[in-house]
Parts: C-alpha cells; sequence; structure tokens
C-alpha cells in the first residue's frame, strides 16, 4: 500500500498544479473578455452620442476635430502596442479605455448614414461569428500559428487595397475589400485567441498578467471591430 501512495502522489500532485493553471487561465480569458466587452460598450456609448445629439456631431464631424477623431485611435493603438511594457498597468488602462471612446466617436459616422437596424443586424451577426470562432480558437488542439502567418498576410494586401481604393474609388473593389475583410478577420479572431491563451503559460504574476489580458482584449476588439464595419459595408442599408 505504501508503494501504490508512493507512486500515487506524483500524480496528485501534478493535477492540483494542473487544475491551478486552468483557473488562472479562466481567470485571465475572463478579464480579456470583460475588458474587450466594456471596450465595446464605452464605444457603442460615444458612437451613440455623437449620431443623436446634434452639437457633438457637429464638433466631431463639422470642425478640424475630425482629424483628431480620425487619427487618434491609430496612434493610441501604437502606443498601447509599443510603450504598455514600460507603462504603469494603470496608464495602461486609462489609454485602452480613451482608445474605446475615441474609436466610439469615429463610429458615430456609421449610424449617420446607415440605418440603426441594418448596424444592429450586423453587429448581433458579428458577436455570433466572433463568439463561435474566438471559442474554436481556445478550445481546438490544433497549431493555428501558420494560418496566422497566412492571415496577416492578408491584412497587409487589405491595407495596401484600402489605399488603392481611396483613389479609384471602385464599389466592386470596395465590395471585394468588405468581403475578404470579414474572411480575414474571422480566421484572425480564432488564431488570436489561442495566442492570447498560449501567452497566459508565459506570463508571470501580477501586472504583467494585467497587461497581457489588456492586449489580448485589444486585440480581440480590433478583430470584432473590422469584422463589423465590414458586414455593415456589405449589408447595411442606408438613410435616404
Amino acid at each position: 500500500m505504501a508503494i501504490e501512495y508512493g507512486r500515487s502522489l506524483p500524480t496528485t500532485v501534478r493535477d492540483q498544479a494542473q487544475d491551478v493553471i486552468d483557473q488562472g487561465l479562466r481567470s485571465y480569458m475572463l478579464s480579456v473578455y470583460n475588458y474587450m466587452a466594456g471596450a465595446l460598450a464605452l464605444s457603442g456609448i460615444f458612437a451613440i452620442a455623437v449620431a443623436r445629439w446634434e452639437p457633438l456631431t457637429m464638433l466631431v464631424f463639422g470642425t478640424p476635430l475630425k482629424w483628431v477623431v480620425m487619427l487618434a485611435p491609430i496612434g493610441l493603438v501604437l502606443l498601447l502596442s509599443f510603450r504598455i511594457h514600460s507603462m504603469r498597468f494603470g496608464t495602461a488602462q486609462t489609454v485602452f479605455w480613451i482608445y474605446a471612446a475615441s474609436m466610439g466617436l469615429s463610429l458615430g459616422a456609421i449610424l449617420l448614414v446607415f440605418t440603426g437596424a441594418s448596424v444592429a443586424r450586423a453587429f448581433f451577426v458579428t458577436a455570433g461569428v466572433f463568439g463561435a470562432m474566438s471559442l474554436w480558437g481556445y478550445t481546438t488542439k490544433r497549431d493555428l500559428t501558420g494560418m496566422g502567418s497566412f492571415l496577416f498576410m492578408g491584412v497587409i494586401g487589405l491595407v495596401i487595397a484600402g489605399l488603392v481604393n481611396i483613389f479609384l474609388e471602385s464599389s466592386a473593389l470596395q465590395f471585394a475589400i468588405s468581403v475578404i475583410t470579414v474572411l480575414v478577420f474571422t480566421g484572425l479572431t480564432a488564431y488570436d485567441t489561442q495566442k492570447i491563451k498560449e501567452m497566459y503559460l508565459d506570463s508571470e504574476p501580477g501586472e504583467v498578467i494585467g497587461k497581457k489580458a489588456l492586449m489580448g482584449a485589444l486585440t480581440l476588439y480590433l478583430d470584432f471591430i473590422n469584422i463589423f464595419m465590414a458586414l455593415v459595408q456589405l449589408f447595411g442599408d442606408k438613410r435616404e
């Protein structure tokens, strides 16, 4: 009996250690999704405010402030991406929420151009697609690294095509860009979820994990927003 007990002890210890890792991973992923959901909610509030309150609409889109609104999200994403490791966690959180609010101001233009019903429909379709792909990325045993590299090249292609279409103003090219955007960022949702999950295992306790959860939320937020905006372009009903 003593020999059997001695043999079973390492297995028990391993099981307990695995339980601790699993619980920590669940808590970490919950933080990622909570940050992301909070950012989407904040963006939605600011988008609705811009679309429905005329003085704010005129301030954001009728003055030179529109350039700040357009460029601020890009600058804040770059700031978080390259400087988050040197920031205090509280500062990183503040920048994240400011980014979400500034994106909401930009997204207000969508509610001015497209009907509320079609925007809501695109949002719920996006939520369904995102949820399914994120769940698959979290649970699959398949290594998605190769797929991620391919999709990243797709993102570069989309950026180039978008810049070209600024000058061409081709509706056919815009349609193709929107379709490919949905496909690329749907795939990236799964890839990014798996990557965020794996990042937890390489993290140190405390503030580092908090920052990685914040960056994971930002990554998934961008996946969601890109799918959403492409679906609005494809299926949104424009206001008369």
